[in-house]
């Protein structure tokens, strides 16, 4: 893990699941995926579209860079995990299912997100992708 995502984390930890800096004011979550290869847990900070108490959407944008995200890979591989979830005063760890959208679902989704956080529509732009996946996760 980089020291960026490190120092996100411990962000997040410290201000009940509300990070500063870079992601002040924005929805994040932790995610945390079982490694398809390792089988180990990997946590990776990621901003999220909230849906109601029970479900989140994560994208995986990977910065609008070249290839899928590791954590995308993960969640498909094993798509029962938890994610951490935060409101300022306490953190959740919620346990979730995870489900790839696909065609009017995804790119409607996606859409809001981007017109919340414009990077994301930025991030679409510049990928060699063709589309960057969306994930929904819901409380199991």
């Amino acid at each position: 893990m980089n020291d960026f995502n490190k120092q996100v984390i411990a962000d997040f930890n410290a201000n009940g699941g509300k990070p500063g800096g870079y992601f002040e004011n924005a929805p994040v979550l932790l995610l945390h995926s079982v490694g398809a290869k390792t089988g180990l847990e990997r946590t990776q900070p990621l901003m999220f579209l909230p849906e109601g108490q029970d479900r989140w959407y994560v994208f995986a944008s990977y910065g609008g860079g070249p290839k899928d995200p590791a954590w995308f890979h993960n969640v498909v591989a094993h798509p029962d995990f938890d994610i951490s979830v935060g409101d300022g005063k306490t953190i959740e760890r919620v346990p979730v299912r995870a489900r790839v959208l696909e065609g009017e679902e995804r790119s409607t989704t996606y859409a809001r997100q981007a017109e919340l956080f414009p990077q994301f529509a930025d991030y679409a732009a510049k990928t060699s992708r063709d589309v960057i996946p969306v994930v929904e996760l819901s409380r199991r």
